[in-house]
């Protein structure tokens, strides 16, 4: 990775998993950087456990969101108004868990994962806009995973109210990202903005993220298994954080890419850039997902691009 010095870069759910790694590698590099997660006292810890690991001369800090509260996100937005950003990279996730709700109705998958991500990329393109005016290669990076290719997106059901299956909307979820990096570059190159979009994943990573949908239906035989396919089969997480700080960093990638792992079916490796199925390169899907979405958030890109333009 090249020195990243001078870059301030926002990283949701950087308290564990790909999003630390991904916290820490950028910090190690020069990055300032923002930890913006849901329990601030586990941020906190990750940050004492970053700064011991690689020192105290770097800029990181830890601020709360709440993607399941879109009035957490709009707090964050807030609190970060004025403030310089080069990279954005919406890592939080959460995965197969059984049908809740976030705080705004939203089935919580899709709520997490894609709209509240959404939401906190709308209302921080001004500040992106703004710094990419100044400078070059500021970027959104939002975290899809290989399981778009078992997500459909159902427009007359986004909430699973009629039909839910945990790793059905965790695939929607995921597709969901990848449309919405495919329609906000179209989007950013129609008004020739100077900032680009792009998603990665991460193939199949040892991470905590497996664990927590069978922890939360009690299913001791799915915890197990989970452990045994993360012990036997993924690779380590610094590897699976590796697609994410490429797309997030790398120069000359292209605007709109999806970079994943380089090896047998993109499951471990290096980063490259990869292809979506089909379904994640549906142009028209994309945009009336993109439509449905700023209904549900109630906030539109155009207005976030009128706050961007008239941003100092």
């Amino acid at each position: 990775m090249s020195d990243q010095s001078g870059k301030r870069t926002v990283v949701t759910g950087a308290n564990s998993g790909l999003g630390y790694v991904t916290a820490r590698e950028l910090a190690r590099h020069g990055a300032t950087v923002l930890m913006a997660v849901r329990d601030v006292q586990r941020g906190e810890k990750a940050r004492e456990d970053i700064l011991a690991e690689i020192g105290t001369a770097v800029e990181i800090s830890v601020v709360h969101l709440d993607l399941a509260d879109l009035a957490s996100v709009r707090a964050l937005v807030a609190q970060l108004e004025g403030t310089e950003l080069d990279v954005l990279i919406n890592n939080a996730g959460i995965m197969a868990i059984p049908r809740q709700l976030t705080v705004d109705g939203f089935e919580r998958q899709l709520g997490t994962n894609h709209l509240g991500h959404m939401a906190l990329t709308f209302g921080l393109l001004p500040n992106l806009l703004a710094t990419g005016r100044a400078r070059t290669n500021t970027r959104i990076v939002t975290v899809s995973s290989g399981a778009h290719r078992l997500g459909k997106i159902n427009l007359d059901d986004l909430m699973g109210v009629r039909s839910y299956s945990p790793w059905r909307a965790y695939g929607q979820s995921k597709l969901a990202n990848l449309l919405f990096t495919l329609e906000l570059q179209r989007r950013l190159d129609d008004m020739r903005a100077p900032v680009n979009a792009y998603s990665a994943h991460p193939g199949y990573a040892d991470t905590n993220l497996q664990a927590v949908g069978p922890a939360m239906r009690g299913d001791k035989r799915g915890q197990s298994m989970m452990a045994w396919a993360n012990d036997k089969l993924a690779q380590p997480a610094p590897m699976g954080a590796l697609p994410t700080l490429y797309a997030a960093t790398e120069p000359g990638v292209p605007a709109g890419s999806f970079v994943g792992p380089d090896g047998f079916l993109e499951q471990r490796g290096y980063p490259t850039v990869v292809s979506p199925n089909s379904a994640g390169r549906d142009a028209q899907m994309a945009r009336a997902l993109w439509t449905a979405s700023e209904s549900l958030i109630g906030m539109t890109f155009q207005k976030a691009v009128e706050a961007g333009t008239s941003a100092p």
